[in-house]
């Protein structure tokens, strides 16, 4: 399995983390005003998508040359 396949699967799987902990936060919102660790956890996968998608995003004109 190659670098490049291997990252697109993480990005899938952290975009599903990330859309979980939206998710979370609303749903936590709706009950009142939810704890900071809630509202700051989609942070971490939002930074990891990122991160592999600004690669993923590169990649393609990278090999090009």
């Amino acid at each position: 399995m190659n670098w490049s396949r291997c990252l697109r699967q993480a990005h899938r799987w952290i975009s599903i983390v990330f859309t979980l902990t939206v998710i979370a936060n609303f749903v936590t919102m709706a009950f009142g005003q939810p704890p900071a660790w809630v509202v700051y956890s989609p942070l971490l996968p939002l930074f990891l998508l990122l991160g592999s998608g600004l690669y993923l995003f590169v990649l393609p004109y990278a090999v090009k040359q």
